[in-house]
């Protein structure tokens, strides 16, 4: 678990698993309009990067309540890696440039707190001994199309390295959103994850089409790495916006595709 004191209150609780992560080089020009004030990208290896990222969301609550029909479903991120400085030291968090779920009432509330949601038809298939490995697979329909992000492995799965770039993929504590009433700090907690190193990972969809052209060559590429991890149950904590950068938030970069039709 990351150091520093958790602001606020358990917003969100659920547990996340099966997370698929394809990790991408990626131009910092190309990233540097979507920094929150008050953030700078997080480099591994002297590289920016960037993540899609599938997972299976169950057991959701909003402040301790179920929400019927609406407490499993999968999700499909693109994010990348940013760090603040605090009294502590430095927290390391992501940013969301766009979030895909399949349910409508979802998008709208992450819509409602800054984040960039989409709602999407969506599927999984998760077939995984934690001691053998196996294969998951998300997709989602987009344009007409059914898109996948999926990863093969073997054996079983491991404590993350430290050090390792599958621990500066995974351990991320902090999320950050930027808004024109500035910028937002949500604190996210759960326990160290267990993972494998993909060997055979796939990402077959338009991305210019979903995530805008300033990210069809990264995303078109080759992965520098793939994992898969297992997950656990997560807690996010109500945002805290960060006074020195109330008036210097920044809206979503224009040009960002919409959605459009399933």
């Amino acid at each position: 678990m990351d150091p520093g004191e958790a602001p606020g209150r358990r917003f969100l609780t659920a547990d996340w698993r099966w997370l698929v992560m394809l990790n991408y080089a990626v131009d910092p020009a190309v990233l540097r309009p979507y920094l929150p004030a008050g953030t700078e990208l997080d480099a591994w290896d002297g590289r920016a990067c960037a993540s899609v990222v599938g997972f299976r969301f169950l057991r959701a609550r909003l402040l301790g309540i179920p929400v019927p029909g609406h407490g499993a479903f999968e999700e499909v991120n693109l994010r990348f890696y940013v760090r603040r400085r605090a009294p502590e030291g430095w927290r390391r968090g992501v940013v969301f440039v766009r979030e895909i779920v399949p349910r409508r009432a979802v998008a709208a509330v992450g819509r409602l707190y800054g984040e960039n949601f989409a709602a999407l038809p969506m599927r999984h298939r998760v077939e995984l001994d934690p001691a053998a490995g196996g294969e998951v697979e998300y997709g989602w329909k987009h344009g007409g199309r059914w898109c996948t992000l999926a990863a093969r492995v073997e054996g079983p799965a491991r404590p993350l390295e430290p050090g390792s770039e599958a621990e500066f993929i995974a351990e991320h504590y902090w999320a950050y959103t930027a808004g024109r009433r500035g910028t937002v700090e949500y604190r996210v907690e759960h326990a160290p994850w267990n993972a494998w190193l993909a060997r055979d990972a796939v990402l077959d969809g338009d991305v210019a089409a979903l995530y805008g052209e300033r990210f069809a060559d990264s995303l078109s590429a080759l992965p520098r790495s793939a994992l898969v991890a297992d997950g656990s149950p997560v807690s996010v904590f109500t945002g805290t916006r960060l006074p020195a950068y109330a008036a210097a938030g920044r809206a979503r970069p224009a040009g960002l595709a919409p959605a459009g039709a399933p």
